[in-house]
């Protein structure tokens, strides 16, 4: 095949459920050859490719998963044999996705790449609880941060944003609330916790910070489950932000 015809699209899946998915990206999967679809993609989704093989290379965590030099490999030998290939990452490709080294492994072996981007969870949940992740007078800033980090890596400091969305952060909830509190966060800072957003399992948790460092998310967690945890004053009570827009505290 020539080199000029090989092409890798990496898809975001969006947050859960198959009908948020972007219609390029749809299109893109009716056509595509080959799939490599995330643990986390809806089994719905991949009826948009029932045409193509598909090979499930996705990460869980506390699982067995493929290493992500195994999955560059697996798309670096597909595009040698297939001119239409699919990389459905969950989420946005670009958001913790670890695209940066999918796109470096095949751009180094000359192989074009295309990203079709995602929702994201932070906006999906955003948008299924109904509450804006900024607001005036509340929250100029938002920061998406995960703890998840290369080996080796020193842990990073959680932003001081406004509104922070943690990725990836179930099982470090505790010490995650508690790094927040050491850090000046006041202790009855709303939290917001939704599992599998945009699905028919969505659920949502609303507690405060110094509940959160008690362990009271624990119990409540499915562990099969992908959940996003929120944090910020905009997550507060509607009224009381309405009063503090009202009484004149907004943008400069």
């Amino acid at each position: 095949m020539s080199q000029s015809l090989r092409k890798v699209y990496l898809v975001g899946a969006g947050p859960g459920a198959a009908d948020l998915i972007t219609v390029r990206g749809m299109k893109l999967l009716q056509a595509a050859e080959i799939v490599f679809h995330d643990a986390l993609v809806d089994p719905a989704m991949l009826d948009y490719c029932s045409q193509a093989i598909l090979i499930p290379v996705g990460k869980r965590c506390g699982r067995h998963s493929a290493a992500q030099s195994f999955i560059n490999k697996r798309l670096i030998d597909a595009s040698r044999k297939y001119k239409h290939i699919v990389r459905l990452k969950g989420g946005d490709p670009m958001i913790f996705g670890r695209a940066d080294e999918e796109i470096t492994a095949l751009e180094s072996c000359g192989i074009n790449v295309e990203v079709v981007p995602g929702i994201t969870a932070a906006l999906a949940a955003s948008a299924s609880l109904k509450q804006s992740l900024t607001l005036r007078g509340i929250s100029r800033s938002v920061a998406f941060y995960t703890q998840v980090k290369a080996e080796n890596e020193q842990e990073a400091s959680l932003p001081n944003a406004d509104t922070l969305v943690i990725y990836m952060g179930r099982s470090n909830s505790v010490q995650l609330a508690e790094q927040l509190l050491s850090q000046g966060r006041p202790k009855n800072t709303p939290v917001q916790i939704i599992e599998s957003i945009s699905t028919s399992l969505e659920r949502t948790l609303s507690l405060t910070l110094e509940e959160m460092s008690q362990g009271q998310a624990i119990s409540w967690f499915n562990q099969e489950s992908p959940a996003l945890l929120l944090v910020g004053a905009v997550f507060g009570n509607r009224l009381q932000n309405s009063e503090i827009l009202a009484n004149g505290r907004l943008y400069g």
